[in-house]
């Protein structure tokens, strides 16, 4: 293949090279879509160390390539910039998308269409692996009474879950159909602290996320495996032995946030559905017409 960068592409001027003694990287190129978003801005520097190369793209201005990285704007619902994007790459870490609740006009092109266009690259390319972000919103119409596991039938509580429900299928079909292995990574909610009393069930850390595509992208094999993305909550209403595989270790916790997240929003209204379902505000969002 040739080692030209897709069309509008801009590189460091080396990759990084590893010196005689160490123990190379496991991946030549990774690609990390959603490079500019709120996590692809987090885990762009963190997963430099697992490749030679790491590809960065984004819809949106990435800055200059650091050593090592390739930088390369691309749309989702581009076709063919998406299979000029996959070329040469080893795996991929998909978190490209709209990443709250929209209309379907909204979210269709890069979520549906653009979750298309990267497996589809991924076949032509010979890409082996994926990272899909998908979201707890598959799941959101469960209640918080309840704990479940990745395997329940999907109850997307809005059309984002619907377009990550949608994803997950589509890992499922390329890996039964092409050999793609997929972790679809239902990913709670990420932030430096968890948000509201919600969050002490959904909390993700930064560290704990890392080490959670760290081991999606490592695991000698995964299928497709489905894990919901949380730390070592006290509150939980996920249950992920079925992924233990993936050797996912979460090491941070919402516990020292509980005093003060409890205080600050006490409940009053027990019927209220953001309050009985896993969704959280999702499920009252909308219409949007």
């Amino acid at each position: 293949m040739s080692n030209a960068l897709p069309a509008g592409a801009s590189a460091s001027s080396a990759t990084s090279p590893t010196s005689s003694g160490d123990t190379p990287p496991p991946f030549g190129r990774l690609l990390l879509t959603g490079a500019a978003g709120g996590l692809g801005c987090v885990l762009r520097p963190r997963l430099k160390p697992l490749c030679r190369t790491l590809r960065v793209s984004d819809i949106a201005d990435l800055g200059a390539a650091a050593v090592g990285e390739e930088v390369v704007r691309a749309d989702l619902a581009d076709k063919a910039a998406i299979v000029a994007l996959l070329r040469e790459v080893d795996a991929v870490v998909h978190l490209g998308g709209v990443s709250t609740e929209h209309a379907f006009e909204t979210v269709l092109p890069a979520n549906i269409i653009g979750t298309f266009h990267v497996y589809e690259a991924a076949r032509m390319a010979g890409t082996r692996r994926v990272v899909y972000a998908s979201s707890n919103h598959v799941t959101g119409f469960y209640t918080q009474r309840e704990t479940i596991t990745p395997q329940v039938m999907p109850r997307p509580d809005g059309y984002y879950g619907v377009s990550k429900a949608f994803g997950e299928n589509l890992a499922q079909f390329y890996f039964d159909r092409y050999g793609i292995e997929t972790v679809s990574l239902r990913i709670g909610s990420s932030f430096p602290e968890p948000r509201g009393r919600r969050g002490l069930s959904s909390y993700l850390s930064f560290d704990d996320l890392e080490r959670l595509v760290r081991a999606a992208l490592t695991a000698p094999v995964v299928g497709h495996t489905v894990v919901y993305g949380i730390s070592d909550n006290r509150s939980r209403w996920y249950d992920n032995r079925s992924a233990s595989h993936l050797g996912y270790v979460p090491q941070d916790s919402s516990e020292p946030w509980r005093a003060r997240l409890e205080a600050a929003q006490p409940l009053h209204d027990r019927h209220d559905p953001e309050v009985v379902y896993q969704g959280g505000p999702f499920v009252k969002m909308g219409p949007f017409d």
